[in-house]
């Protein structure tokens, strides 16, 4: 009886492998004599290790479109809820300090709350199970963290604003000479814009470049200058672009203008140079009593104290 059961479950388990390998069989055979036609003769192996591959880089793609789709619908509903007028300074800043890593407003948003959530915990870590500190001490440094969390992105910004300021000033003579010369051999005020855009690299190329396409989208160049006075927050560009603007309202020559312009932005540049350099030595004073005095007072009266200390008490 035994013998009969274990007959019976062999033939079911020997029909069911064969109901599913019989077909893999003749699909495999297909592959390879398909794989022989068409000149691979590599065989089973290599149509293997290529579907391998295959699947391998397909799926981490399929993941990373899923991924994309479901950040891309947190991003929509995420700054549907932020409010328009944070909305627009906030893009102002960003568009100020350059956009740094292609950074949007939602994006913004999302690592202010990451920081507002990791700076706290940071600071109940080390004050609770670190430092063992007592519980108002840990509400302070909490209270402290989550304000430095709720600042650090606009501090970041700022500098990044400070930085990309100093490289327009740099840059603003040597632009303007470009864009007198380009005037004074007979171009329009978008071509000469053009080809300074062309010739030159940096923060003043990349916002008038950014101009020309807005003009040609259809704004004024009214709008297009404004929009590059705002986005480039310094003195000397709101003065250039005001005199720009006057200058097109009045009907006075654009060459005089941009001379006067560019005359005016050097004898600055050589005014700042000038007043760094006179900051220098107050700024150097401070390392050189902090660090500089001690060691030249070691060096010179440690010997003498040495042998003031051995003589007395030697005697």
């Amino acid at each position: 009886m035994f013998m009969l059961y274990a007959a019976f479950f062999i033939t079911i388990t020997l029909a069911v492998y064969a109901v599913y390998a019989i077909p893999n069989e003749r699909k495999q055979r297909v592959k390879n004599r398909l794989a022989h036609i068409m000149g691979d003769g590599k065989g089973t192996a290599s149509n293997e290790a290529a579907a391998a591959t295959g699947a391998a880089e397909e799926k981490p793609a399929l993941i990373k479109r899923m991924l994309g789709a479901v950040f891309t619908r947190f991003r929509r509903r995420f700054r549907q809820r932020i409010d328009e007028r944070k909305q627009e300074k906030i893009d102002l800043l960003i568009l100020q300090a350059g956009r740094p890593h292609g950074m949007s407003v939602v994006e913004f948003r999302l690592v202010q709350m990451a920081l507002l959530a990791a700076c706290p915990a940071i600071g109940i870590l080390y004050s609770v199970f670190l430092l063992r500190l007592s519980l108002g001490v840990t509400i302070l440094i909490v209270f402290g963290a989550v304000i430095a969390a709720w600042r650090l992105p606009y501090v970041y910004l700022s500098g990044k604003i400070k930085k990309r300021g100093r490289k327009a000033i740099r840059e603003l003579p040597d632009a303007l000479d470009l864009l007198t010369v380009s005037l004074e051999a007979g171009l329009g005020f978008d071509s000469a814009l053009g080809k300074l855009a062309s010739k030159k690299e940096g923060v003043l190329t990349t916002e008038f470049h950014r101009c020309l396409e807005e003009i040609r989208l259809g704004r004024t160049r009214r709008e297009a200058l404004i929009g590059v006075r705002d986005r480039v927050p310094i003195d000397e560009m709101r003065s250039l672009v005001g005199s720009i603007l006057q200058a097109e309202k009045l009907g006075v020559g654009m060459v005089q203008v941009l001379r006067v312009q560019s005359s005016e932005m050097r004898d600055r540049r050589k005014q700042r140079a000038e007043e760094q350099a006179m900051k220098a030595p107050i700024k150097m004073l401070f390392p050189l009593v902090i660090f500089v005095f001690p060691c030249l007072f070691i060096v010179l009266l440690g010997p003498i104290l040495i042998q003031f200390v051995e003589t007395f008490s030697g005697s």
